[in-house]
């Protein structure tokens, strides 16, 4: 349902009892429920809501709701299955900044968050308006609304008159500035969520739908899973044709059932899933995990109607089942073929067969799972909401993630931000080869793919990504069972030499570095290694190395402050076992909860990774391959790194016009409906909203102007470039559209009138410039992604750029430390800090210009593409010689509110 006031689509959002509630603008048509809500309100409520008890004020209060659209106001409702239960509104009153807002709430329904959850709707909503203040009159008693404010997370004050108050609320920006309100909302939200995700993975009675009598069905499959796992809660089948299924009791329908089930396992064709779904809304039932698969449109969309509708949480279609290890539940609603073993890693994939892989993986290795999802075609639990789950189970300690796609990768990254902190997340970076790139119109398009960007989401968020399934078992190994490395200096001992080059190489090539020993150091080592050892890195212990020498060896490089990490590269000889050494046992016989991490290469091992069982209850992790070994210790390395920065901050910016800004933006779009790229004088307007500096320029229409522009710009060397310009050119060298060191005017007229032989009929002007000085030429730019939000992209500029791809990227908003991180990571980066006997360039300035584009591109969701190419940076400061800006005509979605998938 659309509101046929605002045209704002409704959307369904979670209150504090993980309750789903519509959230909607007001429609004509509601005036009857409306009233209804504040006529049903007790004497009491009335009062506190409009000072008096009149029941004229609730036709009165209808009224202005359901009234046709005013400007300057807005009206939004909360609907639980098609009843109103809440109601707030603001009216600017004509204000331009700032407006009044109520709230009502249906009685029997306060204190589950539902005025909150509207209020936080309004502040969206004003956000995008440009108001910046609400102000609210309530009585001093009324302890309940003055509550809610003083929660939401925003400035508030207040100003006593009386038996009122009158409360001032500052509503701030998305930008840095209110992330205590950001951080408020996501808490309100994890809280609702984790609420909601009980009855699917704490379920206390569950029922299979489509569980055959004949072996071979999926849903028999999980009903046996459920029985033999020794699931605690109630179990039931439904089978309209059976009594009983596997000695559980068959019901002919879920209404039938003896009590509802919190959960509902669905295995039945596609064509009855929209029935079976609708069957178990009006039983209240609270989740429904769908395994079917095949589902049209219309079939998915009835699906989806049923659970928004009844308010029920949904894993998959399409998926192969859930799993939650704790003991006291047992639950194991999967048909994978075996139980998953009890541990403390969470998983949640939306591919079956990587789920099955995950779970036997973690089986083998030890570690074992604290829940499971597969998540399927996700059409609504998602990965956000599992580690929201996993932040709150209490037995999860590592997080496990294969996601193909992301509904709000700006939330995901805000909550796996923090998660991160708590644990290690990782994933698998699954579709990184993209069979075409989409067409391109900028440079900085071509070179923002999705690989990019969602590499940029794993960076930014202290996810740990890596390239494959096993890959990631293996580094979840090390995680799970050695502490993190301090830095990447690594010590290898070996007792081969050639497995010894072989782990050096793999470590180099992962990143990692081996330090030279100390003179201390290589004594010690000599002191306790078998004559003929040599002591470098790596440390070759011979084949004669007995197991107490080595434990003694490991022992002294753990202790050495110049080492962070021991990495140990083992064959199996006839010299030890004549002597009856075991050399792997001089690792588990020692604590292997040291304090730093110990790992080992035997290249005779049969799987790509085992822990190995230590005697003080730890685990060494043992690699079949030393590249294996390396990544997963240099994914430690990067996951200690960004555990040791704070969190990064959004910089204010001076002399920052937003208010400009749009109305460049607005001005442009109205004179455009389909968007465009912005004129060279438009373009220059919107940059310098953001303080983006440019370099000096004058536009020429004719022969005589490009003259006087050129009389007036020229530097000390006499010399200007021009370029031509008409709607649509983009990359003018390619079309010889530019001209280079021209002086004199006989220069300038001769390349003007070069430019209006060749593009006759196209050109519209030309830009003229002074020569630039030399630099380094960059690019920087920024590309407005539907399901990501603004990227922002650096990196090697000039004519070059596309061929180099010399290019980093990070998310927008930009923090100090996303700046940072940009600047430092292309492999131009030396150039910039003085490489080649060059000094520095302006740093500080080039910081400014990435945190002022990244401004830009938060502030204006119509901005599609910003590439500025070349940008040149000098010791004396940074300038854009060329700067190209699209627009589309796009509104805002504030990433951040809470609503459901």
């Amino acid at each position: 349902m659309t509101d046929d006031a605002h045209s704002e689509p409704m959307v369904h959002a979670l209150l504090a009892d993980g309750t789903t509630v519509c959230i909607r603008a007001v429609a004509a048509g509601d005036h009857d429920q409306v009233q209804g809500l504040y006529e049903e309100m007790s004497p009491e409520n009335l009062r506190l809501r409009f000072f008096a008890a009149s029941r004229r004020s609730a036709a009165l209060a209808a009224d202005r709701a359901c009234a046709p659209p005013c400007p300057g106001y807005r009206a939004l409702l909360a609907e639980k299955q098609g009843q109103v239960i809440g109601l707030a509104e603001y009216d600017t009153g004509g204000d331009k900044d700032a407006a009044e807002i109520s709230i009502a709430v249906a009685d029997g329904l306060h204190h589950r968050g539902v005025g909150t959850l509207l209020v936080e709707h309004l502040v969206s909503a004003a956000r995008a308006e440009g108001i910046t203040t609400f102000t609210a009159d309530a009585l001093s008693e009324n302890r309940e609304v003055l509550q809610l404010f003083a929660d939401l997370g925003l400035r508030t004050s207040r100003r006593f008159d009386g038996p009122e108050v009158r409360c001032t609320i500052e509503l701030g920006t998305e930008l840095g500035e209110d992330d205590t309100y950001l951080s408020a909302v996501e808490a309100r939200g994890r809280a609702a969520n984790v609420t909601s995700l009980e009855s699917l993975l704490r379920p206390e009675a569950i029922a299979v739908v489509g569980a055959g009598r004949k072996a071979g069905s999926v849903g028999r499959a999980v009903l046996h899973h459920l029985r033999t796992g020794g699931y605690t809660g109630r179990l039931f089948a439904v089978n309209p044709a059976a009594s009983s299924i596997l000695g559980v009791p068959s019901h002919p329908s879920v209404a039938a059932l003896p009590r509802t089930p919190d959960l509902v396992v669905v295995a039945v064709p596609a064509a009855a899933v929209p029935a079976t779904a609708e069957e178990c809304g009006k039983s209240g039932v609270r989740a429904l995990l769908v395994l079917s698969a095949g589902l049209d449109s219309t079939q998915s969309e009835a699906l989806m109607a049923a659970c928004r509708a009844y308010g029920m949480r949904l894993v998959g279609p399409n998926c192969l089942g859930i799993s939650n290890t704790d003991p006291d539940l047992r639950l194991d609603a999967t048909f994978a073929a075996d139980h998953p073993r009890p541990g403390t890693a969470g998983v949640a994939v939306q591919s079956g067969g990587v789920g099955i892989a995950l779970l036997d993986g973690l089986s083998r290795l030890g570690i074992g799972v604290s829940s499971f999802v597969s998540l399927g075609d996700k059409y609504d639990v998602s990965g956000n909401d599992m580690l929201q789950w996993w932040e709150s189970d209490g037995r999860t300690d590592l997080a496990l993630l294969h996601l193909e796609s992301f509904g709000n990768p700006r939330a995901f990254s805000r909550t796996a931000r923090r998660v991160t902190r708590r644990m290690p997340v990782l994933t698998v970076d699954a579709g990184r080869t993209e069979a075409g790139r989409r067409a391109a119109a900028s440079h900085t398009a071509a070179a923002a793919t999705r690989t990019m960007t969602r590499q940029a989401l794993f960076t930014q968020a202290g996810i740990t990504a890596t390239q494959s399934v096993g890959e990631l078992l293996e580094t979840a190994a090390l995680l799970h069972a050695q502490p993190l490395p301090a830095g990447t200096r690594v010590a290898i001992v070996t007792n081969a030499g050639g497995a010894g080059v072989l782990a050096a190489d793999a470590c180099s090539e992962a990143g990692l570095a081996l330090p030279p020993f100390t003179p201390e150091l290589i004594d010690a080592l000599l002191a306790v290694l078998p004559d003929g050892a040599s002591v470098g890195n790596p440390v070759d212990a011979t084949a004669a190395v007995t197991e107490d020498q080595l434990r003694d060896c490991v022992d002294l490089i753990v202790r050495h402050p110049g080492v962070d990490a021991v990495l140990l590269a083992l064959v199996p000889t006839a010299v030890a076992r004549a002597t009856g050494d075991d050399l792997v046992r001089a690792l588990t016989d020692a604590p292997a909860h040291r304090a730093k991490p110990v790992l080992t290469v035997r290249l005779e091992q049969d799987l790509p990774v085992k822990l190995l069982p230590a005697a003080d209850g730890g685990a060494i992790p043992s690699y079949a391959e030393p590249r294996a070994a390396a990544r997963a210790l240099s994914h430690a390395a990067h996951r200690a790194l960004w555990l040791s920065r704070p969190a990064g901050t959004v910089p204010d910016l001076a002399e920052v016009d937003t208010a400009r800004a749009h109305e460049v933006t607005e001005t442009y779009l109205a004179a455009h409906p389909d968007g465009g790229w912005l004129d060279p004088r438009t373009c220059a307007d919107l940059l310098a909203c953001y303080g983006i500096p440019q370099l000096p320029w004058a536009w020429a229409e004719t022969e005589d102007e490009a003259v006087i522009a050129a009389e007036r710009l020229r530097g000390p060397d006499g010399r200007v470039v021009m370029k031509a310009h008409w709607p649509g050119l983009l990359h003018k060298s390619e079309q010889h559209a530019v001209h280079l060191d021209l002086q004199g005017d006989a220069q300038v007229r001769a390349a003007f009138r070069d430019f209006e032989t060749r593009f006759d009929g196209l050109l519209t002007g030309v830009v003229v410039q002074p020569l630039a000085p030399r630099g380094t030429e960059l690019l920087a730019g920024v590309v407005q992604d539907e399901v990501f939000g603004p990227l922002v992209l650096f990196g090697l500029g000039g004519t070059a750029t596309d061929v180099l791809r010399d290019h980093a990227a990070r998310l927008a908003p930009l923090t100090d430390h996303d700046v940072h991180d940009l600047i430092t990571a292309p492999r131009c980066a030396p150039l910039l800090f003085g490489a080649r006997g060059n000094g520095p360039v302006d740093l500080q300035a080039l910081e400014q210009l990435l945190l002022r584009l990244s401004r830009m591109a938060a502030d204006l969701p119509q901005l599609a593409e910003a590439d500025f190419n070349p940008v040149l940076a000098t010791p004396g400061g940074v300038s854009v010689l060329d700067a190209r800006v699209r627009l589309l005509p796009r509104g805002s979605r504030d990433p951040h509110l809470r609503r459901l998938r």
